[in-house]
């Protein structure tokens, strides 16, 4: 059977190549792979090019960025721009951009895996959080949902997620503590599959993938199919409703622009980004109702 073949310059921002059924994608929107519009764009017709194809049985996500993995959506990202409105118009009924971005990568016929040398928040841990299987370096990765700390909650899945696979209590922890997780911990809580040395982690996941490629026809699609994602439709439109209810206030916009005007989106400013947030917010805090 032959193998899928691509053309490096059809992407800009992923490097994919193909081997022995495993579509190795490198995440590779500098400087610290924030979630664009363009990287959105890219992810959902790589996901949509490769759908049917049968020679590829297995997707690896990884990031050409040692320190970030996905940082998080784009803070300068312009809602009102052709390109958001060609996303818009492809997304699935019930469903906002961003959450199909989340849906396309949990409902792949493929199986998908991220492995996770960096950081993910926002987007990008809900990225990984939709991937049949994620594995994260103990040393370097680390995991957060700060929406919180821009004024708003997750839109892009992550509170269905999690609630599903951490259980309420801990859901909240993540969502309302905002705090980066490390590895070790994010494997405890269930978040991840497992938290694995640095110097392990590329012949792990490099021996699982093709291990499953090398399975039997059929084999994937049957187990796939006797264990189907969780239906949280009713809430995924809880959580847009409560989403949007708080990107439309002053708060949200102050806390997003300042932060990037802060260092957001570089990578000095990532490294630090909930310290940096927290210390913004008390420049914008609205004033208590009296």
């Amino acid at each position: 059977m032959a193998e899928y073949s691509l053309p490096a310059e059809e992407y800009s921002t992923l490097r994919v190549s193909v081997d022995q059924g495993v579509a190795n994608v490198a995440i590779d929107n500098p400087p610290v792979n924030v979630l664009s519009v363009d990287l959105m764009t890219e992810l959902l017709h790589f996901l949509k090019a490769v759908r049917d194809v049968p020679s590829v049985k297995v997707i690896v996500f990884s990031s050409a960025i040692p320190d970030f993995f996905i940082a998080h959506v784009d803070m300068t990202l312009n809602p009102e721009s052709t390109a958001f409105g060609e996303l818009m118009k492809a997304a699935p009924e019930r469903l906002n951009v961003f959450q199909s971005i989340s849906e396309a990568v949990r409902n792949q016929p493929q199986v998908t895996i991220v492995k996770l040398a960096g950081i993910a928040r926002g987007g990008g841990a809900e990225f990984v959080t939709a991937a049949d299987m994620a594995f994260a370096a103990i040393e370097t990765a680390g995991l957060a949902q700060c929406e919180a700390l821009m004024g708003i909650t997750p839109g892009g899945s992550g509170t269905q997620y999690l609630t599903h696979r951490l259980g309420r209590n801990r859901a909240l922890e993540v969502l309302l503590g905002a705090d980066l997780f490390d590895a070790p911990t994010a494997e405890r809580y269930g978040w991840i599959n497992r938290a694995l040395p640095a110097a392990e982690i590329d012949a792990f996941v490099d021996r699982l993938a093709r291990n499953i490629a090398a399975l039997p026809d059929g084999v994937i699609e049957a187990a796939k199919l006797a264990v189907p994602p969780k239906d949280l439709a009713k809430g995924f439109v809880r959580e847009h409703d409560a989403w949007a209810s708080l990107i439309a206030r002053p708060a949200a916009g102050k806390l997003i622009q300042g932060g990037v005007e802060r260092g957001a989106q570089t990578p000095e400013g990532e490294l630090r980004l909930e310290v940096l947030l927290r210390d913004l917010w008390e420049d914008v805090k609205e004033p208590a109702a009296g």
